[in-house]
C-alpha cells in the first residue's frame, strides 16, 4: 500500500497532527488564515457545510459560528476522538469516521462542501472521483471549494514541512527527489499539488460551473457552483 494514503489516519494523527499547526511559522499561519477567511465569506447563515478531511476540527469552530450546522468527515478515528473533546459543547458540530470517496449521505445534502488545504492531493485518492462525490451531496446552487498550493508559495510550503520533518512529524524530506510541487520524505510520504490545468481537467464535463482563484499567493481554490 503506499505510505501516503495512510499517513494521515496514522503517524500524522491527532495530537501530532495538532503540533504541525503549532511549529507553523508566521508566513504559514497567514496562508491558513486566508484560505479560512476565503471559505467563510461563501458561507451562509443556514447553510448546512460538509467539510472532507476535518482532521481533529481545526476549522469546524470557525465554520459552525457561520452555519446552520457542520459536519467534519475523516477516515482517522484518532483524531476525531480527539477533536471531539474539543468540540463536544458545539450541539451543531459533528464528527464522523467516513472515506470521502464513498460517502454515507443522502444526494443533495449539503450547501457548502470544503476540502482545503490540498486535501485534493493529501488524500490519495482518485481526484475525479473525490469530485464527483462532492457534487453528488451537494444542492443545486451548492458551492463546493476545493484547494491545493499555489506554484508561489513553494519556499514556504518547504519551510514548514522541513519543520515537521525536523520535529519528527514527517519522515527525512529526501531533496534528490523533491522538485516540481512535490515533496518526498525518506519514509515513502509524498505531498503534490494540484495545478489550474489540472483542476479544469478534473472539473470538465460535469455539471458545474468552475471559477480558479489564487488566495494570498498561497492557495490555488476550486470553486465549482452546482447546476
Amino acid at each position: 500500500m503506499d505510505q501516503s494514503s495512510h499517513y494521515y489516519s496514522g503517524r500524522l494523527s491527532a495530537d501530532r497532527l495538532r503540533r504541525c499547526y503549532d511549529i507553523a511559522p508566521p508566513r504559514v499561519r497567514q496562508y491558513l488564515e486566508a484560505e479560512l477567511d476565503f471559505v467563510l465569506q461563501k458561507i451562509r447563515r443556514n447553510d448546512l457545510v460538509l467539510e472532507l478531511g476535518c482532521g481533529y476540527g481545526r476549522i469546524l469552530p470557525a465554520l459552525a459560528a457561520n452555519a446552520r450546522g457542520v459536519v467534519g468527515v475523516d477516515n482517522s478515528i484518532s483524531s476525531l476522538l480527539y477533536g471531539r473533546k474539543s468540540l463536544r459543547r458545539m450541539s451543531h458540530c459533528f464528527l464522523v469516521q467516513m472515506d470521502a470517496v464513498r460517502l454515507s449521505f443522502r444526494d443533495h445534502a449539503f450547501d457548502l462542501v470544503v476540502c482545503i488545504q490540498n486535501g485534493i492531493s493529501a488524500f490519495h485518492v482518485n481526484q475525479r472521483e473525490l469530485i464527483l462525490e462532492s457534487i453528488r451531496v451537494a444542492r443545486k446552487g451548492a458551492i463546493i471549494l476545493f484547494s491545493s498550493y499555489s506554484e508561489r508559495f513553494w519556499e514556504h510550503r518547504m519551510d514548514w514541512f522541513r519543520r515537521q520533518a525536523d520535529a519528527g512529524l514527517l519522515g527525512k524530506i529526501d531533496d534528490e527527489k523533491t522538485r516540481d510541487g512535490v515533496i518526498v520524505c525518506r519514509d515513502g510520504f509524498t505531498a503534490s499539488t494540484v495545478s489550474r490545468d489540472r483542476f479544469l481537467e478534473l472539473t470538465a464535463g460535469l455539471h458545474v460551473r468552475t471559477n480558479i482563484v489564487e488566495v494570498d499567493e498561497s492557495s490555488l481554490f476550486c470553486e465549482m457552483v452546482c447546476r
